[in-house]
């Protein structure tokens, strides 16, 4: 299945707020309007450390997808992470996050990103399936530390 993938911009903030606070909600993530508008300002406004696309039609998303950039030394180059996918619950299994992960990959691959990260509750089962289907493989080695700054 292919989807429309669209880059986020600024005039698609007021689309967008609703689809992350569902996210948020869904994944139990303390956050509110005023925190979710000033973390998606940059992302919209065109930073090249990440961006924002939207699932679906534009004029009414099914969900997006959201990336940040960095560098791996031990990969070879630039890589991503995936900090968030949503996609509606009315919407899923249509095969939307799969075909925007596909999309996704190119687009960056074509950028020079060498690898494509991403976060798995491990509570959620679902989600683990559906990455490794996609390709996606734990590394058992390592899990995520964060330290907010």
């Amino acid at each position: 299945m292919t989807t429309a993938l669209t880059l986020a911009g600024p005039e698609d903030l007021e689309r967008l707020l609703p689809l992350v606070a569902a996210y948020h909600a869904f994944e139990g993530i303390e956050t509110n309007d005023a925190q979710r508008r000033a973390a998606l300002g940059p992302l919209l406004a065109g930073t090249e450390l990440g961006a924002v696309w939207l699932i679906g039609p534009r004029a009414a998303p099914l969900g997006y997808i959201a990336t940040g950039l960095g560098w791996s030394i031990e990969l070879g180059g630039p890589d991503a992470f995936v900090d968030e996918l949503f996609v509606l619950p009315e919407a899923r299994e249509r095969g939307l996050g799969k075909a925007a992960l596909a999309h996704l990959e190119g687009a960056l691959k074509a950028r020079g990103v060498v690898a494509l990260h991403l976060e798995v509750a491990r509570d959620n089962r679902d989600a683990q399936r559906f990455y490794a289907q996609a390709g996606y493989e734990a590394r058992d080695r390592y899990f995520l530390m964060t330290r907010k700054l």
